[in-house]
């Protein structure tokens, strides 16, 4: 392997990415009619004809990861078989919840419920059903699916790092079939891909966390919401993780995950304390309940026989941004999971995480719901 793998910045795709990135933003920034009409045409397109391929790749994708933790595979360790897990069990959990759902469990954790509620897919607006469905449908998008697509990726790129000693990069992947290829252009153009679609996959939540606080903030103390304001916002976030970026993994990243699961935590205790503590209680039940039923049937639900917009504004854009998210995400979780077993890491990976977003999902979701229902 050339050293400047893993020492050096590799300028094939730095240039790359930031070419392409750069060139979108200059064409959006100079002619944004034009370009929202040309994303938008994209945008239904993929909706109306590949619709069912990210639906059929996201359930490959879950149910190829229950086949890996259940079968005699998960007993392989990720590095060598004598290595132990280089972080404790509930600082790995820490960081994997700061790294998958961040500013998505606020946001989405009152919008998309109340929003479901309000518009629900298939049930009569404002009634029982759609109470439940659109918890059952918030289920379904924050769930198994979202954190088995962190997982697969993640464990590929973990596996061929510590096993193989493979660069912690998504080329990796492509080893088994391409072999040392991996190190010219057909490597260089996986990362490439990998790192455009990170940036503006973390542009979305940027965006979506940015015009939250600035509703915060308007609420609050009458500060205008803007796009100004949201851009000081923006800068103020991307400031915080730079810095915590480069106080180390150890240091910065490590002590900001665990403070945010705290934070999370003390919040949560708060609303499901002061708030209807008992139907939460009940309502996290019967909602995960209603979450399992009917996992196979929403998995590969696309309306065939009932059109609707909405699986593309909802389904399909939650496959493709998590999908979007999951080479940066992947990456950060296979650096924090060495020394684990396939079998633990998809375990922790895709259960932990989900029993909490949904417990946070209920009490969130359903208390706002509950106060605006009729």
């Amino acid at each position: 392997m050339p050293s400047s793998t893993k020492s050096q910045l590799n300028k094939h795709v730095f240039l790359s990415a930031s070419s392409i990135i750069i060139a979108l933003l200059l064409f959006t920034a100079a002619m944004p009619k034009q370009a929202q009409n040309f994303f938008a045409v994209i945008q239904a397109s993929i909706i109306d004809n590949g619709s069912w391929f990210y639906v059929l790749t996201v359930a490959f994708i879950f149910f190829f990861a229950i086949f890996l933790g259940l079968s005699r595979y998960g007993e392989i360790r990720l590095g060598p078989d004598h290595a132990t897990p280089d972080y404790s069990l509930v600082t790995w959990l820490s960081m994997l919840f700061a790294a998958g759902m961040g500013i998505g469990l606020m946001f989405f954790g009152v919008a998309e419920p109340l929003m479901h509620y309000l518009s629900p897919p298939t049930a009569e607006t404002g009634s029982i059903e759609a109470v439940q469905e659109a918890m059952k449908m918030t289920f379904f998008h924050w769930g198994l699916h979202a954190w088995a697509i962190y997982a697969i990726v993640a464990l590929v790129l973990a596996y061929f790092s510590y096993r193989h000693n493979l660069p912690l990069t998504l080329r990796s992947a492509l080893y088994p079939l391409i072999g040392e290829k991996i190190y010219s252009w057909p490597g260089h153009l996986v990362d490439v891909f990998a790192v455009v679609s990170t940036v503006f996959g973390v542009a979305t939540s940027l965006g979506l966390g940015a015009s939250q606080v600035n509703s915060g903030f308007g609420y609050l103390f009458g500060i205008d919401i803007s796009t100004t304001n949201q851009i000081i916002i923006m800068c103020g976030i991307t400031a915080l993780a730079v810095i915590s970026v480069m106080s180390g993994l150890d240091k910065g990243i490590r002590r900001l995950s665990e403070a945010n699961m705290i934070l999370a935590v003390i919040l949560l205790g708060l609303i499901f304390v002061l708030g209807p503590t008992v139907f939460l209680l009940q309502a996290y039940l019967q909602n995960i309940g209603d979450y399992l039923a009917d996992i196979v049937h929403n998995t590969f639900n696309l309306f065939a026989y009932k059109k609707t917009s909405w699986i593309g504004g909802w389904t399909i854009f939650y496959w493709g941004w998590w999908l979007a998210w999951a080479p940066f995400v992947g990456l950060f979780i296979a650096r924090i999971s060495r020394g684990r077993t396939i079998r633990e890491f998809i375990l922790g990976v895709m259960l932990i995480p989900t029993v909490f977003t949904l417990l946070w999902m209920t009490i969130f979701g359903n208390s706002a719901i509950d106060l605006v229902y009729d």
